[in-house]
């Protein structure tokens, strides 16, 4: 009859306690019946990221149009560029055009040179590395870094440039390379998990003239955003 009553009183005391305390009550054995319970409540160990927006990359060489290559390089050797290899395509891609325009019959009055290259760069979400989109900043602002700190270049300027992908920074400088003046610029865009970076420069060699920056800013800009909007677009 003890017995009987001291199990009848330890059920009345779980009975009196809230449900949500009711799995920690044992009965006369000592044995939890809320251990099985506890341990599938315990978080995971592992951090969660938020999955990356963007999952491809669209083809470097026509991230901006053929329209757009031939305002910027009017004598393009080749207006389709040039694809630089990559082992994924889905997270790298570049591509570059060249151009030799010259001024005057037979070129008398110098020539005119450009360049553009056009890079995407793309990252996932890694629990161990962070976001897409974190990842893809810490990218971003080593390109922005890499441009500002250009050996040998001068009157370097940088400043944000508006709406052009989630964060843009454009980074013009000057830079005499075998007696030419160069006149550079590197405009650096994140949207999302992705990073276009444009680098387009000019020269006026065999006594050209210089060309204007203030023109290849608009024109590095303008490429940006269809980068920007290319890369939309191959995710659609």
């Amino acid at each position: 009859m003890h017995r009987s009553a001291k199990r009848l009183a330890s059920y009345l005391a779980c009975a009196a306690v809230p449900v949500m305390l009711v799995a920690g009550c044992s009965d006369d054995s000592g044995k939890e019946s809320g251990d099985e319970a506890s341990k599938s409540a315990s978080p995971s160990s592992s951090p969660k990221v938020a999955p990356g927006k963007y999952k491809k990359l669209p083809d470097p060489c026509k991230a901006i149009t053929k329209d757009r290559v031939k305002k910027m390089l009017p004598a393009v050797k080749d207006e389709s560029g040039e694809e630089g290899k990559s082992s994924d395509t889905a997270a790298h891609g570049t591509c570059t055009w060249s151009s030799e325009e010259r001024q005057g019959k037979g070129g008398i009055d110098g020539t005119q040179f450009r360049w553009l290259a056009v890079n995407l760069q793309r990252y996932d979400s890694d629990p161990a590395l962070g976001s897409g989109d974190k990842r893809a900043t810490g990218f971003f602002n080593k390109q922005v870094d890499a441009a500002k700190t250009t050996k040998d270049a001068k009157n370097v300027k940088s400043e944000a440039a508006k709406d052009i992908g989630d964060q843009a920074t454009m980074v013009t400088y000057d830079l005499k390379k075998d007696g030419n003046d160069f006149k550079n610029q590197t405009l650096v865009a994140r949207t999302a998990n992705a990073v276009v970076t444009i680098n387009f420069n000019g020269a006026g060699l065999a006594g050209a003239k210089t060309p204007k920056g203030d023109e290849m800013v608009k024109d590095a800009e303008e490429a940006a955003k269809q980068a920007v909007n290319a890369i939309a677009q191959a995710n659609k």
